[in-house]
């Protein structure tokens, strides 16, 4: 059994589209599992995590999209969080070993860095699903929007990016509420603005997410927006 988080994360929060970068003192998490790929990158001494119940330690370490997993360590280290739709494990892998510590340097690198090609009717679903309000979507008219039908939608997302439908949306709420909350919104203006029902619907998504307190971590991270 892993204990609570003690210090919460704090320094800079690159938000890019389709990956975030987070700079500065990484904090335990509880066990949890979220959409992202994570790579965890030493600035000194090396990061440990438990992944799939196995402790692992080590200058880096990557973390696949669906792992449950557990951050352990409490210590400066760089956090890579990019969306599978785009980018590959493997690629990434090699990306960061080619960059280290360097979080300037893997910025460009991760800008620069082809994304993966999608299905062009996938590719509409992500544009209107990136261009989320407070509104709900359902999934019938995200498939209306692609001209797909709704079996055939969720078919091209578990085929091409292993998820269904409704996680990439949360998704992309978190991102939305997250950006809000750390540019000065109150949790609460956050949550209503990206759609959720409240600011306690908020509080367990991103608990759920990434093992963290909202309420707690926010306050010590700064935003960058890199769009």
């Amino acid at each position: 059994m892993h204990r609570a988080p003690n210090e919460p994360w704090q320094g800079d929060l690159w938000l890019a589209t389709d990956y975030c970068l987070v700079a500065g003192q990484v904090g335990q998490t509880q066990a949890h599992a979220h959409y992202a790929h994570q790579v965890l990158i030493a600035c000194a001494a090396p990061v440990q995590a438990s992944i799939q119940g196995q402790v692992e330690c080590g200058p880096l370490l990557l973390i696949a999209s669906g792992q449950p997993h557990a951050i352990l360590s409490e210590q400066p280290a760089i956090t890579l969080f990019a969306e599978p739709l785009a980018f590959e494990l493997p690629v990434l892998r090699q990306l960061c070993e080619d960059a280290g510590a360097d979080l300037e340097g893997l910025n460009q690198r991760l800008r620069a860095l082809p994304r993966r090609p999608l299905h062009p009717r996938l590719a509409t679903a992500l544009q209107r699903v990136r261009a989320l309000d407070e509104n709900t979507l359902p999934a019938a008219q995200l498939a209306s929007e692609a001209a797909l039908s709704l079996s055939q939608l969720e078919r091209l997302f578990s085929g091409q990016l292993g998820l269904s439908v409704r996680r990439l949306v949360l998704w992309q709420r978190l991102r939305v509420a997250l950006q809000l909350a750390l540019g000065g919104s109150s949790l609460t203006e956050a949550a209503t603005c990206a759609g959720f029902a409240d600011s306690a619907h908020l509080s367990r998504s991103v608990r759920q997410q990434f093992g963290i307190r909202a309420d707690r971590t926010l306050r010590h991270l700064r935003l960058r927006l890199l769009d």
